[in-house]
């Protein structure tokens, strides 16, 4: 009777399995195979899901952003005037438009936005229609992102995407022994990555240790305009904040945390050697290695109190 009663409720939860919570995830088939295995093993698992979501942003160019989307929030339009129009507070798909418009220089605030909006015919393709588009100054003019895009160009071109921009605040202070909680937080909202191993995270937190916003993706930048964007639509500031990370830093990243005045970005692994310089040049705290209790401070160490 144990046993029939175990079969039954297998048999019950296979069949829910495709209900639960799956945003970002798709079911494949896949054979596991032991090394020392004679036999491979037929089993389903779960892998990251990656999409193109397509923004058309009026006069400047057409971006195809590969992308997860994590949420299940409906179509949704933002005015500067009346914020997000929608059941959401800050739609993953506007927000990570809204923070890749921002750190990459297409917008300065969002009154740069005259109207933000999914097409009724397309739910993959947001439109964006800037107040003067002739002021976006970005480096990219529409163009395919991939999910591991970073600098286009070579290490001279390198220099041009930190040009013109101001060193971040001195304001954010933080104890070396927030981060362990920190990061036990953030690796608890992975939803994506806990059944997958296939994505990252970003968090922005303030320097009382609270965490402020949190975004999952494929790709690192995404995660980090996402949580960017999120604050944009709130109308909340990002100046003074941290991010935690959870993989490499590159050059990039620092220049989008730069952008947004973020003071300090901690990352579970290790940065390269022009994230360093740039975020020496630019006054962010760069902690590398933040795991298991222990930190590695490349720059401006003064924020660790």
């Amino acid at each position: 009777m144990a046993e029939v009663e175990s079969a039954a409720k297998a048999v019950a939860l296979s069949t829910l399995m495709p209900v639960v919570a799956t945003a970002g995830m798709r079911r494949v088939s896949s054979y596991r195979r032991a090394a020392a295995a004679r036999v491979a093993v037929e089993e389903d698992c779960w892998v990251v899901e990656e999409q193109a979501l397509f923004m058309d942003v009026a006069e400047v160019g057409l971006y195809t952003l590969m992308w997860t989307r994590t949420d299940i929030a409906a179509a949704a339009a933002f005015l500067p005037a009346d914020g997000v129009l929608g059941d959401a507070a800050a739609p993953e798909a506007l927000a990570l438009c809204a923070g890749f418009l921002f750190t990459e220089s297409i917008i300065e605030t969002m009154a740069d936005i005259a109207e933000m909006a999914f097409c009724p015919d397309a739910s993959n393709l947001v439109r964006v229609r800037l107040v003067q588009p002739s002021k976006a100054s970005s480096q990219r003019h529409g163009g395919f992102i991939a999910s591991s895009c970073g600098v286009c160009g070579g290490v001279d071109h390198a220099g041009d995407i930190r040009a013109g921009l101001p060193s971040v605040l001195d304001t954010l202070r933080i104890a070396p022994a927030s981060f362990e909680p920190l990061m036990a937080a953030l690796q608890s909202r992975q939803a994506v990555f806990n059944r997958t191993g296939g994505s990252h995270a970003a968090a922005l937190f303030s320097g009382a240790g609270a965490l402020l916003a949190s975004a999952e993706d494929l790709g690192r930048h995404n995660a980090m305009d996402k949580v960017i964007g999120q604050r944009l639509l709130r109308g909340l500031p990002t100046a003074g904040c941290g991010v935690l990370l959870s993989g490499r830093v590159s050059l990039e990243l620092i220049v989008k945390a730069a952008r947004a005045g973020i003071e300090l970005v901690a990352a579970v692994s290790a940065p390269t050697s022009l994230a360093i310089e740039a975020a020496d040049q630019l006054g962010i705290t760069l902690c590398g290695f933040v795991r298991q209790g222990r930190l590695t401070a490349f720059s401006h160490p003064q924020r660790l109190a």
